[in-house]
């Protein structure tokens, strides 16, 4: 843990505890090493992690450790009324925490540990009360905590007047202000006295309790309010009195309470703890790993907690399925240390409830033992060097390791004859292998470059070294061993190349070949990191062009069917007025017949015939749902570009199904479709080929508006930068970015963020139609 420099991490977390309970527990926090505990601590830290994400805060305000005042208290000692008023703000602070707890539940937000704790919470509001009554937030014993207390004062007060009253009548009095040295009345000895000089001493009898630094002034107690003084002095031995009554009374009240108190400060130590790390984790952009206890580790983007996030690098790190080992070569300042450290010291994180700076998803394993032997340890005292004093820890780290063990080797081997220490590197690798441990390894040595080649289990890795800048990149490569590079250094440098050509020539053909190997390895894996990323965009917008083909669709099926449904209303309405003008009708015929008593004549009824004729209702057709027959003048071919009148889509054809019906390529998506469905809009041209990123307008498929409500910061900031390149690819004028309200830290990382961006024209809050200040549209240039 020191050579980690976990204890730094300690005092990081301590800053964020809101009490010297939570402080406490962050002092004495440990890794540890049963799988469940770290789990179960994990769960708590995100717990009160996703309440501070989706509310910003937890009231943890007034929480004290009153544990030794309930132990005097109980023993039968007095508090003082700064300890009682310590107890009860304790108490409010836990109404305070279960009243919001449950105020989240009513939320339907799942915080089932935070519901546990509040409801083992006791609620001592009879002994708050009791001493809110007798005593104020200042730790004053108030006039009312007793009858005789209120009357005490009140005499007090009368007393001191009087007094006060006597002594202001002599210094206004003119024939005794010359004999004052000032015209004040001031206290000594906690009796009333007034300044008189020296040669006046006998004019005011009474006594003296003190005289100036000259002994010009003598401070002295005129005879006349001695008599008052005593009664002052008298009535202040009752107050106090009454107040240790008062105190006592009160302190034997939290006795009776201390069972409940001491389980309530127990529980409050908890919860502030539990916000304790996950305020550290919120600083840190840390996030909450996967356990597992099969030694497996899988970081993402991992970072260094102690290194600003300037300055460090993120790297990912996978250890314990496929290779149980990991030898890191390459330059000195590469990086390769800050690469053990960061995984010895987030392990040790991870097992003690605090959660990690790497992205989502990252595995962390419990390990039972965390060894590491980094940096130079050479000691004086014992006449040690660089290498007996690694090789001391190594044999102590040989002694006790096992298969539940991580094991960090810094420069492995170093400080002895090259050959050797190689050599012994190898072994002492090859030890701590075959006892199943989980290492990793950094090393000079070129010997150590072949080892994961000749092994199972074993990956070589290397920090990238960039020859143009001559500077290391930090990146760390798994699977590519380290290059010297002394060659293009010394070459960007300067040196004659016919120098640089003999020195080659005093390497031996393995080593080149070693070399050869390794430059074609790094050059294999930079076009691979290439490639991967062009598939994955391409691979996303094809899928939001899916969704979107899909989305289309959906909405035209769902608009055929409101139309359809709408259709037969109309019907069914025309249906029924027809057959009532049809009953009018036939009324009227018979109607005609009674009044005539004839039969109807034929011109009658023929113009009867014509009203019910009229009176049928011809419904229309929607223009949406005429389906348009297409003409075809010629026979479509695979490749020529038509049109699905359907959908209202542009395809190709694929191929010729049956006389009827063609397969069709819309987007990403295949389909049949009738021939009397496709309009023909010509064959395929040849078209030069451009890039995917050249591709503008509506040929690029990007929604007008982002939404990244209750993302993580970083999460969310890193979608905005590429959706905010996405539209201008897409060429649309403006954006919408939906961040909610909250707590206003995404909304104004999002605005920091656009109205720095060098191709974003002007920045405002979404008006009372675009989700208010809940969202921010971006003109875009």
């Amino acid at each position: 843990m020191r050579v980690l420099e976990y204890n730094k991490v300690k005092e990081q977390l301590q800053k964020h505890a809101a009490s010297s309970l939570g402080r406490g527990l962050a002092i004495d926090l440990k890794p540890s090493f049963d799988f469940y505990e770290v789990k179960e601590n994990q769960n708590k830290t995100d717990e009160a992690a996703k309440v501070l994400r989706l509310k910003g805060t937890f009231p943890l305000g007034g929480i004290f450790e009153i544990r030794p005042s309930i132990k005097r208290a109980e023993i039968g000692g007095m508090l003082s009324s700064k300890e009682l008023v310590e107890v009860s703000s304790t108490i409010y602070a836990s109404r305070q925490a279960k009243q919001y707890v449950l105020s989240l539940v009513d939320e339907d937000i799942d915080i089932p540990i935070l519901e546990q704790y509040v409801e083992q919470l006791q609620m001592l509001n009879d002994l708050e009360n009791k001493i809110n009554n007798c005593i104020d937030d200042n730790g004053a014993v108030m006039d009312g905590a007793s009858d005789r207390l209120r009357s005490i004062r009140t005499k007090l007060r009368t007393t001191e007047s009087r007094v006060r009253e006597k002594l202001e009548s002599i210094t206004r009095s003119s024939s005794t202000q010359k004999m004052l040295s000032d015209n004040i009345i001031t206290i000594r000895n906690d009796r009333y006295v007034i300044p008189v000089k020296q040669e006046y001493r006998s004019s005011f009898g009474g006594m003296v309790h003190d005289q100036s630094s000259s002994g010009a002034t003598l401070f002295i107690e005129p005879q006349s309010v001695v008599e008052l003084n005593n009664k002052l002095q008298e009535a202040k031995v009752q107050e106090k009195q009454e107040i240790e009554k008062i105190l006592l009374e009160l302190s034997g009240f939290v006795a009776e309470d201390a069972y409940g108190l001491r389980e309530n400060v127990e529980i409050l130590a908890q919860i502030d703890f539990m916000f304790t790390k996950a305020k550290l984790g919120r600083t840190m952009k840390a996030s909450k790993p996967e356990m597992n206890n099969e030694g497996y580790v899988d970081l993402k983007k991992a970072r260094h907690p102690l290194i600003s996030e300037d300055e460090i690098v993120a790297n990912d790190i996978t250890l314990g399925k496929e290779y149980t080992s990991i030898v890191i070569t390459g330059p000195n300042t590469g990086g390769k240390t800050v690469t053990l450290k960061t995984l010895g010291l987030l392990t040790l994180m991870a097992q003690s409830g605090l959660q990690i700076p790497a992205l989502d998803g990252s595995k962390m394993t419990v390990f039972q033992a965390v060894y590491a032997d980094i940096g130079d340890e050479q000691s004086i005292e014992q006449s040690l060097s660089t290498f007996s004093s690694h090789m001391t820890n190594i044999v102590e780290i040989l002694k006790k390791v096992d298969h539940e063990s991580l094991v960090l080797f810094d420069e492995l081997g170093a400080g002895t004859d090259p050959q050797e220490g190689a050599a012994l590197a190898i072994a002492i690798l090859d030890e701590v292998y075959h006892k199943g441990a989980r290492v990793i390894a950094t090393t000079h040595y070129p010997e150590l470059k072949a080892y994961g080649y000749n092994r199972e289990g074993v990956l070589n890795a290397s920090v990238e070294f960039d020859v143009e800048s001559l500077r290391p990149t930090y990146r760390l490569l798994l699977g590519v061993p380290g290059r010297s590079n002394a060659f293009e250094i010394s070459k960007r440098l300067g040196l004659q190349s016919d120098v640089i050509e003999k020195a080659k020539s005093h390497m031996s053909a393995e080593s080149n070949k070693v070399e050869n190997m390794i430059a074609s390895l790094e050059e294999s894996r930079k076009r691979s990191e290439l490639e991967m990323e062009e598939s994955v965009r391409l691979r996303k917008e094809s899928e939001s062009l899916q969704r979107d083909l899909e989305a289309k669709l959906e909405e035209f099926q769902l608009e055929r069917d409101r139309m359809y449904d709408k259709a037969q209303e109309e019907a069914k309405q025309a249906i029924k007025k027809a057959k009532a003008e049809a009953d009018v009708i036939i009324k009227s015929l018979r109607k005609m017949q009674q009044e005539k008593q004839v039969e109807v004549r034929e011109h009658e009824l023929i113009d009867a015939r014509k009203q019910l004729e009229e009176a049928t209702p011809e419904l229309k057709k929607s223009k949406k749902m005429v389906k348009k027959k297409a003409i075809q003048s010629k026979e479509m071919l695979p490749g020529d570009e038509v049109k699905v009148l359907t959908f209202d889509q542009k395809g190709y054809i694929i191929s010729k199904v049956s006389n009827k019906e063609y397969e069709v390529q819309i987007g990403i998506m295949k389909m049949k479709v009738k021939k009397d469905d496709l309009q023909l809009i010509g064959s395929p041209k040849k078209v030069e080929k451009k890039p995917l990123a050249a591709v503008k307008g509506k040929q690029y498929h990007v929604k007008p508006e982002l939404d990244i409500r209750g993302e993580r910061y970083e999460d969310a900031l890193y979608r905005l930068e590429k959706y905010v390149d996405d539209a201008l690819l897409a060429g649309y004028p403006s954006i919408t970015i939906i961040h909610g309200k909250g707590t206003g830290v995404l909304r104004k990382g999002v605005n920091d963020y656009l109205k720095n961006h060098r191709s974003v024209k002007a920045v405002r809050l979404g008006g009372m139609s675009e989700g208010g200040s809940g969202a921010t549209v971006a003109e875009l240039k």
